[in-house]
């Protein structure tokens, strides 16, 4: 396990569309563990495979209630509406002002290859929409509503 260098808006790979996972080896498990590691270590709720410089359709996302892990996950539904706050560790230091849906459902498969079905209220469904657009080369900064912001860093908490 090792933690790898998240990739910044600038890189052209962002851009680019992840190709589906056809089997679960040993080195994508490897990645998986890695993302997870990493996404830890940058205090993130989630992270797409792009963004580690991979361009395969994983995603992991901890919202704090454990991690989800999903390989070629698909939207299938959505809902309803949220405006909100988004950031992103691939753009550090700033955030902006997204509309996303409210409610989403997403059909992957898990770590050991059996097809599960995720669904998300309000954060869940924002980290879910947000890391699956990563797969298709769309970053938040796309979707954006008016200016992105400077977010404070507050070294003394």
């Amino acid at each position: 396990m090792a933690i790898r260098m998240i990739r910044e808006e600038n890189e052209p790979i962002l851009r680019k569309i992840s190709k589906p996972v056809k089997e679960i080896t040993p080195k994508i498990t490897e990645l998986i563990e890695d993302m997870l590691d990493t996404m830890y270590e940058a205090n993130g709720v989630g992270l797409a495979a792009p963004q580690v410089g991979m361009l395969k359709r994983i995603v992991v996302i901890d919202i704090g209630e454990g991690p989800v892990i999903l390989i070629n996950p698909e939207i299938v539904e959505t809902r309803g509406e949220q405006t909100g706050n988004e950031g992103c560790l691939s753009v550090p230091g700033k955030m902006g002002v997204v509309t996303r849906p409210n409610y989403a459902k997403v059909n992957a498969v898990d770590i050991t290859g059996q097809n599960i079905t995720v669904e998300g209220e309000e954060l869940m469904a924002r980290a879910l929409c947000h890391e699956i657009d990563h797969l298709d080369g769309i970053l938040y900064t796309d979707k954006v509503e008016g200016e992105l912001m400077d977010v404070e860093t507050d070294e003394e908490e």
